[in-house]
């Protein structure tokens, strides 16, 4: 299956991570990002603070009052009503209980109803299906891997986020190895804690860690081998049971990929996007042309 045709209508679009917010219009039928601009941003200010800094990004691309909008947002969030349920999470927890579209369209200015909340994963994985790794895939996947684990899952042009096939919420990071939370396992700090634990000695995440092992350190080797190969197993069960074709793996430690790959074993297609934020940007558009693209 090949994605549907896209209306010629221009999206602009919000692309918010842990600490930048990034601004971009998107012309759906030409597959093309336009004035792409990334701008930084502190998750931990105020939520007027925020919102400042989204409607300042967004007001520099100089769009129209009827335009429509797309943001891409990590959760916890309401996409389907714009509220933030950030909490305890150390990032946009002074956004709890706003409602992200009534203040955007307020301070851009533009219409409440212009808005689509799309996941941030989502949007990536909409993104390479729609034109990039996973293009027209009846069943894909994609894996986020930074700070933590991000996952999302796509069937038919539809993200998954219920059923016994994906897990729940559609989020792999809810899942366990061993009674042990994934996200202590495979993370940046699991990564740390782990090299640690075996050397005694700090390293700088899974940067540092692939520096390492790229020297032939041993013990760095068996952090990544150990840590990933726990992963694909995981990942292998969840990914035969969902029938996926193939799986895209964004995020930092991409990077790493060719350490990665060979410890996740994979027997699915797997494959790395060095640009996330494009396929974010691009897929968050796409949802927001194509309601039935993601619905929460």
């Amino acid at each position: 299956m090949h994605a549907p045709e896209a209306d010629s209508r221009p999206v602009w679009v919000l692309e918010i991570g842990g600490s930048h917010v990034t601004a971009a219009g998107v012309l759906l039928d030409d597959r093309k990002v336009i004035q792409r601009q990334r701008h930084p941003l502190d998750p931990g200010l105020a939520a007027d603070g925020i919102v400042d800094a989204l409607a300042g990004a967004a007001k520099l691309l100089d769009p129209h009052p009827g335009d429509r909008w797309a943001v891409a947002m990590p959760g916890p969030f309401d996409y389907r009503t714009g509220v933030s349920l950030h909490a305890g999470v150390g990032k946009f927890d002074s956004l709890r209980g706003v409602d992200l579209r009534a203040a955007l369209a307020q301070a851009i200015p533009a219409a409440p109803d212009a808005f689509t909340f799309v996941n941030d994963a989502d949007a990536f994985l909409l993104g390479e299906w729609v034109d990039g790794a996973a293009k027209g895939a009846p069943r894909c996947v994609a894996i986020t891997l930074g700070t933590g684990i991000g996952s999302a899952w796509l069937a038919d042009g539809s993200v998954v986020t219920t059923g016994p096939d994906v897990p729940p919420d559609g989020e792999v990071h809810f899942l366990t190895i061993d009674g042990v939370e994934l996200e202590e396992v495979v993370s940046d700090r699991a990564l740390i804690r782990a090299y640690r634990s075996l050397t005694g000695v700090d390293v700088d995440g899974m940067r540092g860690l692939a520096t390492r092992a790229r020297e032939l350190d041993a013990a760095a080797q068996t952090v990544i081998d150990t840590a990933f190969g726990a992963l694909g197993l995981l990942l292998t069960d969840w990914l035969t049971r969902f029938k996926a074709e193939v799986v895209v793996f964004g995020g930092s430690m991409t990077g790493a990929w060719d350490l990665i790959e060979p410890a996740l074993a994979l027997t699915l297609p797997a494959r790395p996007v060095s640009d996330t934020e494009h396929a974010a940007l691009l897929g968050a558009a796409w949802a927001a042309a194509h309601p039935t693209a993601a619905v929460y």
